[in-house]
């Protein structure tokens, strides 16, 4: 992605080029052929205007000389409107809060934007006072902090220009990286003010939860694969090639936050094209649950949403899973674009591969390469209910009767160890005695996944409404915070509904409040002002004390 910062020259000289055009044709033979015009990709149209936009509203959008701007999504709408979202950079340095979308009418003319920060990026110098080497230090202290008997601990300083905790400060966004006494990965970033060496905040970088297949959650099901000779490889040709591994009960080694040694992801092959057992003791069984989540996310956001995988490019991630040893847990990671699955430790979680935990972690990954929701305070809240909302989605878009659709997160996996029948609960997700219902002004303090509860209780109130029922065989009782009732309006509705407003609305710094505004304006795009709809979306804001 090229910079934008020439936006204005390229402007300038659209403008002499055309008008070139406009005296070619008038000294042009009246019998003269014209000849066709070239075809501009959509996407290259918009980000063509946009920059145009960026640079004749630079003084509104606080887009300075100092600063850098470069183009991370594009959406473009059915009716040709488009959303352009870009990061920024001051004086070469990443700009944490410095993203913004800027939004264009069919015609490419400038509607407004939406800023992650709205104040000016600049700091009175990019000097460090702090040395790179202290930042590590500091940042590994509370890694270590964390977690005891750490092995192969690393930290990476990075120097950026901090505007999501008050005014712009120069800081160190340091990766911390190690592995537990278990061999399992544990990562955090830490940013510390680079003039004082103050903390500013932390948190952790491994985004957490907890193919004809006989699967261990979700019944026998129908896999693509890809015969290769005369073996059957677990490699889906049709959705970019998404592929499952076995890790070996191995771990990565990574240094300076980099893996340079990954644990492997072994390709599983067949030969006869039914692969598992349906039981534990078949190494494929997992497999086969691990590329049924992929695939089934995978067509739910390009069937739904019109995504063309993960990042929207059309390439496939792959799973590994038998990650670790008696690993309880899950996760994304962007810079392998893979999905890794523990076994769990057979106490308190089973195999973590059920497919909605599929759905939520892959759904961080989209997180990343659209809104980017800061993974802190109440903008990680929303990151972590994202993932739960949109996973939950995935299963009811499946319909698989093994499986059917819930508003529980991680219910097959769980075991009676754990103490409760699932992760998380949307309709009350204090049932876990942890997590919010109600959003008050402390609830940025919780751990995201606790944080993440108003969300959680929103989705469900917009999808089912309030108070008792039964779905599906699960009995639900959802109450308001401002005691009123409140109407459902389908899950297929909220879907939508958070997605659009997550790719086109969202930032990285946004909160529960600007989250309420920007479904208002994602319901509103969808299915008109003042529509049931948008005020259904009102209602269920209100019952969870936002707005």
């Amino acid at each position: 992605m090229r910079p934008t910062r020439n936006a204005s020259r390229l402007t300038t000289t659209a403008i002499a080029v055309a008008a070139g055009a406009m005296l070619a044709a008038a000294l042009a033979p009246a019998n003269a052929v014209a000849e066709p015009r070239p075809h501009i990709p959509a996407r290259d149209a918009a980000v063509q205007a946009a920059n145009s936009a960026v640079a004749e509203h630079a003084a509104a959008l606080a887009v300075t000389a100092a600063q850098g701007t470069s183009v991370k999504d594009v959406i473009v709408d059915p009716d040709g409107a488009r959303h352009v979202r870009y990061d920024r950079t001051y004086r070469g340095l990443p700009v944490l809060g410095g993203d913004f979308v800027v939004h264009l009418a069919p015609s490419g003319a400038y509607r407004g934007a939406d800023r992650a920060v709205a104040n000016d990026l600049s700091v009175p110098t990019v000097t460090p006072a702090l040395s790179a080497p202290r930042a590590a230090d500091l940042a590994s202290a509370e890694l270590r902090a964390a977690h005891r008997g750490l092995k192969d601990l690393t930290a990476k300083p990075q120097l950026v220009v901090d505007a999501l905790h008050g005014a712009p400060k120069l800081a160190w966004r340091t990766q911390t990286a190690a592995r537990d006494s278990l061999g399992n990965p544990v990562a955090r970033v830490v940013l510390t003010d680079a003039r004082t060496g103050a903390r500013i905040d932390a948190w952790d970088s491994i985004e957490t939860a907890t193919g004809d297949g006989n699967s261990l959650y979700s019944g026998t099901v129908a896999l693509e694969t890809t015969l290769s000779g005369s073996t059957y490889q677990l490699k889906d040709p049709t959705r970019g090639n998404t592929y499952t591994g076995d890790a070996q009960n191995k771990t990565d080694l990574c240094i300076f936050g980099i893996c340079f040694v990954r644990a492997p992801a072994v390709l599983f092959t067949d030969a006869d094209n039914h692969w598992g057992s349906g039981a534990n003791s078949d190494r494929a069984t997992a497999a086969v649950d691990a590329q049924y989540g992929t695939n089934t996310t995978w067509d739910y956001y390009k069937n739904v949403h019109g995504r063309n995988g993960i990042a929207g490019d059309g390439k496939g991630s792959y799973n590994r899973v038998h990650y670790g040893s008696n690993y309880n847990n899950a996760f994304w990671d962007d810079s392998c674009f893979c999905m890794t699955y523990g076994d769990g430790d057979g106490t308190t979680f089973g195999p973590l591969v059920a497919l909605d935990v599929a759905g939520h972690e892959m759904s961080h990954g989209v997180t990343s390469k659209t809104a980017g929701l800061t993974y802190s305070g109440e903008s990680g809240g929303l990151n972590e209910a994202t993932s739960d909302i949109m996973g939950t989605m995935v299963e009811w878009y499946a319909g698989n009767a093994s499986d059917q659709g819930d508003y529980l997160i991680g219910e097959k996996i769980v075991k009676p160890g754990f103490g409760k029948p699932a992760l998380r609960f949307m309709d009350k997700p204090s049932t876990d005695t942890k997590s919010a219902d109600c959003w008050y002004s402390g609830v940025g303090s919780l751990d995201v996944h606790y944080s993440s509860g108003v969300a959680n209780h929103f989705a469900y109130l917009l999808s089912e409404g309030s108070g008792a029922k039964v779905i599906n065989g699960v009995s639900y009782n959802s109450p308001t915070c401002n005691g009123s009732t409140v109407s459902g309006i389908g899950h297929d509705k909220v879907g939508k509904i958070w997605y659009r407003a997550l790719t086109v609305y969202m930032t990285s710094s946004t909160n529960y409040a600007a989250a309420r505004t920007a479904t208002l304006n994602a319901a509103k795009d969808l299915y008109g002002s003042g529509s049931a709809e948008q005020n259904a979306v009102a209602a269920a804001w209100s019952g969870v004390a936002v707005g």
